[in-house]
Parts: structure tokens; C-alpha cells; sequence
């Protein structure tokens, strides 16, 4: 279904400046500053793009269908049109991504919540169909003659992540559908009526056709649709004790972990074009051992399993719980943020220096005691984790003790944001990224 032509462009009066604060409170929202900042080739552009958005200098942005446009004004209060550009989806892809939000549960009323639905994301993902950019995805050109994005292209995507905020829709318009048009398709594909399925054919071939044919091979049968869910374990409450050592709920999460693997390798040998995958990480015993007791929502079913996948990662009950939410935001890397404390120095602290330095305007720097690559807020329950590759970790006390509190970030006034709110996407995100 097409949108109306008045729909295809959507124009945001100018937004207060930022001073202090993070541009992205949402995960997608995130995700898209994620596209700009590990894709733009210079991160110095990245900082002044950050520094324009957030004393506002950025006027009125045009949203359309692949394309936002918006006038900055640099340091110099020179005005430059700046635009940036991302992929429509193809009409196919969104036949795809609107069947998937039809089918799923509460997906719409999320919608109409203006709230993006992280396994709606992730479905469409395991689909083909890329809804947030990806690196490199966001292309850049303003008139001030730079190739790649420039300060003015960078503020504009700053700015438009604190839209994205607001609402998603602002993201499907610019992958080519308005709102209206949206969840118009939505209604009738809700309202339509189940499609009677024709009789099954008998398998097998008819011994007659097969003498026939002689020595001509039949066609290779049609390649499998993947399930729309992973499949289900069968249960294994039974009146048999079960023998020594097996512990029937630690079966059932290795059996719905791997029936999940299963669809998602699926999903990728059928997805057209695609390749052989990269070889998969090779985790520790005590990694997997957190990789389980994530689970698929974290639980662990027992609390033998949890013993069980503690004493098998070295880790007591709390240690486990953190070690578990790191995982979920970020897998290897943040669990290695977690646990591992190092020294900054050379050219990563100078990397770490300017960073903290260009994150806050000077009336406005947040307080900070380092140690090792640990930047503690002084007099808040906040911290920032340096990983090894550049990304700044959020962490909050809780209990005494620092926990995760989001995915890493590039800017490190977004993750201090992460680290003083909570944001119910950051687990979605953390495995979208993944996945």
C-alpha cells in the first residue's frame, strides 16, 4: 500500500539545544547515533557534529522518504544545508516487515504507543529486512564540500535521533512508508480473511510416473519456510526419577537453546545471497556458562541449573546475576568490561582525554575520578567502563556493588545518560546487535 503524496515528508521545527545531556534515551534511538559514530570515517567531524547539536544550532528538519535535510549553522554561524541519506526498503522488504508486524502480538498497539518493538526489530532482522542502519549505511553530502559526513551532517543526525525519541515512525518514513499508509496496510492485513489451503498432494512419486520418467531426475522439493517461532522442547515431567546427574530443567534450556540456534541458522542459509558465516566466536566454559544462564528471557528454570551454571563460570549467585545482564547488553565484551580492570595509557588514554573532554560543554563537565579505565561520577551512583575497543560502558551502584547499565556507547555523556535512567530496550538492543 502506497502513501498518500502529503505524507511523504514531514518537516520538525527546530529543537531546543541539549546542554548536558544524552541525544538518545531510547535503544533505537541508539542504535542510530551507533551507525553514524562507528561508520564516519573521522571522529573528530563526529565531536563537532555532537558539540553544533547540542548548543542548536541545527534548524528545521525535512524527514522523507531516504532522506533528512536540515540547515546548521557551524562554529562560524555559517549556514550549510546538510543531508543525509539511508536505503528505502524495497517493496518486497516491506511486505516482509508488515506481515511480521501484523502477526506479532501487541506489535501495533506498541506502534500507536510510538514504541518500537525490540522483537519486531529482531524478527524482521532474522527476515532480511535491515529496519535500523547499519555501518556505513547513513551517506552524508553538504554543501560545504566535505566527501564524508562534516560537522553539520553529524549534527543533523544527532538531532535526528532525539526525533527517532519521539517516534519511530520518523525511521519507517525515511525507509519509504508515512504513518497513515503504515498502519492502514497493518488494518487490512489484520482484517483479512485465513486462506483456505488446498488438500495435501500424497508424498512420494506414483510408481507409474516414476517407470515413465526413466532415468529423468524430479524436481528438488521447495526449500523450507522458517518457523515463525523456534520449536518447542517436549516435556519431561515424567513419573521416572531421572538418572544421577541429569537435571531435566537444564535439558529443557539447552533443547530451547538450541531449537532457537537452529531457526536463526535457518533463516541465514535461506536468506538470498547469502554466503558461508564467519566462523563463530570460541567461548570459555565460564563464558558459555553465562551465555546459558541468559537464556531466552534469563531464567534459569531450577535453582540447581543456576548452582549448576554459577559454579561452572566461577561465580557466586550475585556475581552470576551481573555477569548475566553484561552479557545481554554486549556479550564478550562487556563481560570482559565486568571483570577485567587495565591501565590506560599512550594513545588510548589521549583517545579516552579527548572524548571526555568533548562530551560536555565547560559550564556543564561532569566531575570524574579515574582509576585504571574506571571514570566514577563524583557524588553519583555513576560510572564509565573504557573497553579495549574505544567504547564507553555505563555503570550504576546498585547494593553496593557496580552493575551494568546499558550498551556502550561511542560518546560518553550517552552512556553516562544510560547509567542515571533505565531504558527497557537496552536488553532488545544488546541482542539485535548480536544476532
Amino acid at each position: 500500500m502506497k502513501a498518500h503524496e502529503d505524507d511523504l515528508e514531514r518537516t520538525f521545527a527546530a529543537l531546543p539545544a541539549a546542554r548536558g545531556k544524552g541525544f538518545a534515551q531510547s535503544w533505537w534511538g541508539r542504535a542510530w547515533l551507533a551507525a553514524l559514530e562507528d561508520g564516519a570515517l573521522d571522529s573528530e567531524q563526529v565531536r563537532t557534529g555532537r558539540s553544533l547539536a547540542r548548543a542548536g544550532a541545527v534548524g528545521a528538519v525535512s524527514v522523507r522518504p531516504g532522506r533528512i535535510t536540515a540547515v546548521v549553522r557551524g562554529r562560524d554561524r555559517t549556514a550549510h544545508r546538510a543531508d543525509v541519506t539511508l536505503e528505502e526498503l524495497s517493496d518486497t522488504e516491506w511486505d516482509r516487515f508488515l506481515d511480521l508486524a501484523a502477526e506479532g502480538s501487541g506489535h501495533v498497539a506498541a506502534l500507536l504507543d510510538r514504541e518500537m518493538p525490540p522483537h519486531l526489530v529482531e524478527d524482521a532482522e532474522t527476515a532480511g529486512v535491515a529496519l535500523l542502519p547499519g555501518l556505513g549505511e547513513l551517506e552524508a553530502a553538504c554543501d560545504c564540500g566535505a566527501w564524508d559526513h562534516c560537522g553539520h551532517t553529524a549534527a543533523l543526525c544527532y538531532q535526528v535521533a532525539r526525533l527517532l525519541d519521539q517516534d519511530p515512525f520518523v525511521l519507517l518514513l525515511i525507509r519509504g512508508r508515512a504513518e497513515r499508509a503504515v498502519l492502514d496496510d497493518l488494518q487490512a492485513r489484520g482484517a483479512a480473511a485465513p486462506v483456505t489451503a488446498e488438500p495435501a498432494r500424497p508424498e512420494g512419486v506414483d510408481a507409474a510416473e516414476a517407470y515413465a520418467a526413466g532415468d529423468v531426475l524430479p524436481a528438488l522439493p521447495a526449500l523450507p519456510e522458517v518457523p515463525s517461532e523456534p520449536g518447542v522442547p517436549p516435556s519431561l515431567d515424567t513419573d521416572v526419577p531421572s538418572p544421577p546427574g541429569v537435571e531435566p530443567a537444564a535439558l529443557r534450556i539447552l533443547a530451547a537453546r538450541t531449537a532457537a540456534a537452529a531457526r536463526l541458522h535457518l533463516a541465514e542459509a535461506l536468506r538470498e545471497g547469502a554466503g558461508s558465516p564467519p566462523p563463530a566466536e570460541r567461548l570459555t566454559a565460564a563464558q558459555d556458562a553465562v551465555r546459558l544462564a541468559a537464556g531466552e528471557a534469563g531464567e534459569t528454570g531450577s535453582d540447581a541449573v543456576g548452582e549448576r551454571l554459577g559454579a561452572g563460570s566461577g561465580r557466586g549467585r550475585e556475581q552470576l546475576a551481573r555477569a548475566v545482564r553484561a552479557w545481554r547488553y554486549g556479550g564478550v565484551a562487556a563481560l570482559s568490561v565486568l571483570e577485567e580492570e587495565w591501565t590506560v595509557d599512550g594513545e588510548a588514554l589521549a583517545r579516552a582525554r579527548a572524548a571526555l573532554e568533548s562530551a560536555w560543554e565547560e559550564d556543564e563537565r561532569t566531575p570524574l575520578r579515574a582509576r585504571g579505565n574506571r571514570w566514577t561520577v563524583v557524588g553519583e551512583s555513576g560510572q564509565l567502563r573504557l573497553g579495549r575497543d574505544g567504547r564507553w560502558w555505563p555503570y550504576r551502584k546498585e547494593g553496593g556493588r557496580w552493575t551494568p547499565a546499558g550498551i556502550a556507547a561511542r560518546d560518553p555523556a550517552t552512556a553516562l545518560a544510560a547509567a542515571r535512567s533505565d531504558d527497557e530496550g537496552e536488553e532488545a538492543l544488546s541482542r539485535t546487535r548480536r544476532g
